[in-house]
This record gives structure tokens, sequence and C-alpha cells, in this order.
């Protein structure tokens, strides 16, 4: 299954513009950039994923391009590990690239073998259950009383759970969010909070205080990933979990000292920004030897949400499927959409994704296609 030929799309969805609040960095998004990696191999297989653009779906696609291309082609498809562990040397050396660049190509080589082996991805992996339930993370509102109306329309959907982010301007304006939000879905619907590392050492602290009075279920990010001091001494002094590392680069390696001398209480990762399936994986196994949860986190786009709900089914320190709210502005790509049903989402039975790529919106979507 040797690799011929690696196709990059750049890509802008239009029907997904974000206002630059819901963002927190006052820039509105005039539709929703993405990538589209597509492996063939000589033998006439191909699999496809979407891929993380960040601001330019142009910019990070020349640089994909440039770097991962000459990589992947002439290999093995199915020799994963070995391309995973020769590209963490090829990326030192020179290309640098940005956290999401590989992980879309390692979610082709996970998706070919498995169609190739006629499985499902998760069970493909490592089957370890064929359900997990869902919870779904606000954007940035506009006050509190906007979040606790989203978490009253999130608890009447099904969901199991609901996350917010906070605006992060102020600690006490936040404090307030999370008091509403709580009164407004009663003492048992469990919630967490996500503020995007906007405070002091201190101010972690206070929040952290009022979420153990409120019955939180954790506290993420807070404090900036790799302020490993401070959130050593955050995890020491709470009692509610603390939560980081989805930004960190270079998974696991990254995580390791945050999992050894914990300095969180469990950590993040996903396909997209954790160096794909193998990366992910390596992470959630390493978290699993010290008994410590590795939760998921949203990949933004459903054809990679998808595929984190096929690891969802092959790990079992993952405690739920994360998926952004609104889903409309980031629900497309797929031509199903993604098996969920009163808050469970159920893994699916076909060979490899179970689920087809909507090529007819990809087209529709593409703004330029990098070939050989």
């Amino acid at each position: 299954m040797r690799i011929a030929e690696l196709e990059i799309r750049a890509c802008r969805h239009s029907g997904s513009t974000v206002a630059g609040a819901a963002m927190r960095d006052g820039q509105s998004q005039d539709g929703l950039e993405y990538l589209v990696h597509t492996l063939r191999t000589e033998d006439g297989r191909s699999a496809s994923m979407f891929g993380f653009a960040g601001r330019s779906a142009i910019g990070a696609a020349h640089q994909a391009a440039a770097s991962l291309r000459p990589f992947f082609v002439g290999r093995n498809a199915l020799d994963r590990e070995k391309a995973w562990q020769d590209w963490r040397t090829a990326d030192r050396w020179w290309h640098h690239l940005p956290i999401y660049s590989y992980g879309p190509v390692d979610c082709c080589l996970w998706i070919l073998a498995a169609e190739a082996a006629g499985q499902p991805l998760w069970r493909y992996i490592g089957g370890a259950r064929n359900q997990v339930p869902v919870y779904v993370s606000s954007l940035v509102l506009a006050d509190a009383e906007a979040y606790a109306t989203e978490a009253r329309a999130v608890q009447a959907a099904g969901m199991k759970a609901y996350k917010i982010h906070p605006p992060g301007r102020s600690l006490e304006a936040d404090i307030a969010i999370h008091r509403a939000v709580r009164a407004a879905v009663g003492p048992d619907f469990p919630l967490m909070s996500d503020p995007v590392a906007p405070y002091s050492l201190e101010e972690a602290v206070r929040l952290g205080r009022v979420l153990e009075e409120l019955g939180f279920l954790w506290l993420e990010e807070p404090l900036p990933d790799e302020a490993f001091g401070a959130l050593r001494e955050l995890s020491r002094v709470l009692d509610i979990p603390v939560v980081g590392t989805e930004v960190l680069p270079r998974h696991p390696y990254s995580v390791a000292e945050c999992i050894a001398s914990r300095v969180v209480d469990a950590v993040r990762a996903d396909p997209s920004w954790s160096g794909g399936i193998t990366g992910t994986l390596k992470t959630a196994r390493l978290a699993e030897a010290f008994h410590m949860k590795c939760e998921l986190h949203t990949t933004i786009l459903a054809p990679l949400e998808l595929v984190n709900l096929h690891l969802n089914g092959a790990i079992a320190n993952s405690s739920y499927l994360e998926l952004l709210w609104p889903r409309a502005p980031f629900d497309f790509g797929l031509l199903a959409p993604l098996p969920i049903a009163d808050g469970i989402a159920t893994m699916p039975e076909g060979p490899g994704l179970g689920i087809g790529l909507d090529w007819d919106l990809i087209d529709n979507d593409t703004i330029a296609v990098l070939q050989p």
C-alpha cells in the first residue's frame, strides 16, 4: 500500500461565519477556512480528512504541501509508527510546522488501514465501547443571561453536559456567569468551565473555589498550558480537577511531565492538534498508565469530530465526546449527521469512518488545489 500522491485542498465554507466576539480575538471570520488532505496509493486506494487551517487555508495548504508531500510519497501507508517517529525528527530539523499540520495525514493512514481490514476505525484501533455521552461547549457569549439561556437549550436538547467558555475580561463577571448557568440548569446537570488562560494564579484559585461550591466537574485551562509551576500549585490547592495540555505541541513528550508530576489532574488531546490518531493514542495510553483521564478535545470540523468519536470508542479514559454549540456553523462536511441521539453518540459500524465526506460541498468550498 505505497503512497503515490498527497493532494491538499484549501477550502472556505461561507455558511460558517463566526463573529469575532465569539472567538474572543475581536476579528470576525467571514467563512470557516479548512483543508482537505487526500492520500492516494499505488494500488488505487484513497482516504481523505479535513484539517484545521487557522486564519488562512491557502497559507496552511502551501506549508503542508511543501513539507508533508515529499515526506509521505513513496512510503508504505501501513507503516504509521515509522512515519510518526520519522516526522518527529524531520519536523525538528527544518519544517517546524503548526501543531495541526501532521494530524490529518495520520488520520488518512489509519482510515486506509481500517478500510483494508473491513473494520470500523474504532474497532480496528481496538474497540473499548460502542457508545459515549456527548457534551457541548459554548462560544463566547454576551452576558450571563445569554449563557443561562443557552445552557437551558442544551439541557432540553438532551446533551449530557455543558461547558462554559467565559469572556475572560473580568473575573467577577465570569463568576456571575457560572452562578447564572448553575441556577438555570439545576443542581444535578453536569457543568464544566474552560476560561482559555485569562487569569493569574490567584484569580484561578478564586474561580476554582466558586466552581467547587457550584459542583462543576472540572476547571480547564484557567492558566496557559505551559505554566507548569502555577498549574501544579493550582491542582494542589483545589479539589475540583484541573484539566489542560490541549495546545502543547509534540504529544506525548510535552505532556509526559504534566502526567508524571501531576501538573494537571487530567490531560487533553485530539487528532487535529496532537499528532493525529497516533499522537492522541500515545497521550491517552500514557495518561491511562497513571490512572489519569485523557479528555478528548473538540476538533471543530465535523469529519474530524467523527474521528474523535472513533477514538472515544477505542479508549476507556475519556468521559465524553465534545462538540461546539451551536452546531450549525460547524456541522458540515459529512454525508450524514454524526450518529447522536438523546445526547449519546453511537460508533459507526461501516468500514473506516463509516460515514462518507460530502464531496459536492468540498468541491463548492475549494479555493485552491495543491497537486504535484
